[in-house]
């Protein structure tokens, strides 16, 4: 499997940062996975669960990918799982990565320290022009 232009692929999207583990899947099966050392080590503690989830989405693939299904996603605890699915197929490439909640929680502590920021340089503005 070292030589699939398959695997050669997942490699390349295993090198971006938000990617931590990617194959090409159907029900209860992994067709292809990366040649290297597989997935990124925050994966593997909920491989598990990820997996059982991952057969019951495969179930509504294989039930509505000839009617055009072409992507979907869910989030479990910290991790969004999203699948591609191959035109007229039961197949699909599916990647984890962090949950964009994560993100926002991110984005939104930054503009909360911003904003704390701001109201202490404002309320030090304020206090010298009283004292002026």
């Amino acid at each position: 499997m070292r030589d699939d232009p398959i695997a050669k692929v997942l490699d390349d999207l295993l090198k971006f940062d938000d990617i931590l583990a990617c194959m090409v899947a159907r029900l209860n099966m992994i067709s292809v996975m990366p040649t290297g050392e597989g997935f990124k080590p925050e994966v593997n503690d909920v491989w598990d669960i990820i997996k059982r989830a991952m057969d019951d989405v495969f179930g509504v693939i294989r039930s509505y990918s000839q009617a055009g299904l072409e992507e979907m996603e869910f989030r479990l605890q910290d991790y969004e799982v999203l699948f591609y699915v191959f035109p007229d197929t039961e197949n699909a490439l599916v990647a984890i990565i962090p949950a964009l909640a994560n993100k926002g929680r991110e984005i939104l502590n930054i503009m909360n320290e911003k904003e704390g920021k701001i109201s202490s340089e404002s309320k030090e503005t304020v206090e010298q022009l009283a004292s002026s």
